[in-house]
């Protein structure tokens, strides 16, 4: 499996979650993904963090968004970051973290969280308008598919699990 370096950074550039992953494949719905649990990470330049659970990311080829299908016990299912489309380019795949974040979580709620910050980094970072408007955008049908178990979010992870 080829080795690929997932870096999220927030708008303006500001290097935000950033971890190794192993490239699984590809299919309708996008680029596969595993971050095997273990892996560390960090937030930006903070120290390390080790994920204890293992997780297969799907970055969609042409949507605002990239999703986390995690392992149990993480106490979150699906975790579905707003983000600017994903660029791949030498080995990474790169976009910008929007803030808003829908969860599902084990026991079947569904969230939209951070929505706080979001209002928050609008005025902070400047965000114009129309990513304002793209990110609200993705993040209502993002709770429509995955509350629905849509496309991506109905299952599509689990022949990648068994990839490892």
């Amino acid at each position: 499996m080829t080795d690929v370096r997932v870096v999220f950074r927030k708008f303006g550039g500001a290097l935000h979650w950033n971890h190794p992953g192993r490239l699984l494949g590809e299919d309708e719905h996008g680029v596969w993904v595993e971050v095997p649990g273990g892996t560390i990470a960090r937030k930006g330049d903070g120290p390390p963090v080790t994920w204890e659970t293992t997780a297969i990311m799907l970055f969609p080829r042409n949507a605002w968004w990239t999703a986390s299908f995690n392992a149990p016990p993480h106490k979150s299912e699906i975790y579905v970051d707003v983000t600017t489309i994903p660029e791949w380019r030498d080995g990474e795949v790169t976009m910008l973290d929007l803030d808003l974040d829908v969860v599902l979580l084990r026991d079947g709620r569904l969230v939209l969280d951070d929505e706080d910050e979001f209002a928050e980094h609008q005025v902070l970072l400047n965000y114009p308008p129309e990513l304002i408007s793209q990110a609200e955008e993705t993040a209502r049908w993002l709770l429509d598919a995955v509350g629905e178990s849509k496309g991506p979010f109905g299952g599509a992870h689990m022949q990648w699990l068994t990839m490892k």
